[in-house]
C-alpha cells in the first residue's frame, strides 16, 4: 500500500540534507519526493541557514536577502511501507516539524 509522509523544516538546509539522506541511504527515487513552500511565497524557510547566510570564503559578499516567508515542506510517496519509519527517521534527525502521514 503506497502512502505520503510530509514534514516542515526551518530551513532549506535541513530539507535539502534530509532529501539526500532519502535518496542516498534509502534509495527513494527523486521522482518520489517534493519540495515546496508552506505559502505562497517562495521560501527559504524561518532561519537563514547554509548559504543564505553571511558570506564566508570563498564567496565574495555577504547575503542579507534570505527569503524568510514560511518553512519549507518535504513530501515522500512511498509504495513500501517498511521504508515509513526510515523517512520518519530521516525527517527527526533534521528537525522536521509536523510530520503528517495521508
Amino acid at each position: 500500500m503506497s502512502t505520503s509522509l510530509t514534514a516542515k523544516f526551518d530551513t532549506r538546509r535541513e530539507a535539502e540534507m534530509t532529501v539526500e539522506r532519502l535518496v542516498q541511504q534509502f534509495k527513494i527515487e527523486r521522482t518520489d519526493v517534493f519540495i515546496t513552500a508552506e505559502g505562497d511565497e517562495n521560501t527559504v524557510g524561518i532561519e537563514e541557514a547554509g548559504s543564505d547566510t553571511e558570506a564566508g570564503g570563498p564567496s565574495p559578499q555577504d547575503r542579507d536577502d534570505a527569503q524568510l516567508a514560511g518553512r519549507v515542506v518535504v513530501s515522500v510517496d512511498i509504495e513500501d511501507d517498511s521504508l515509513a519509519d526510515e523517512v520518519r527517521s530521516a525527517f527527526a534527525e533534521f528537525d522536521a516539524a509536523e510530520v503528517e502521514e495521508g
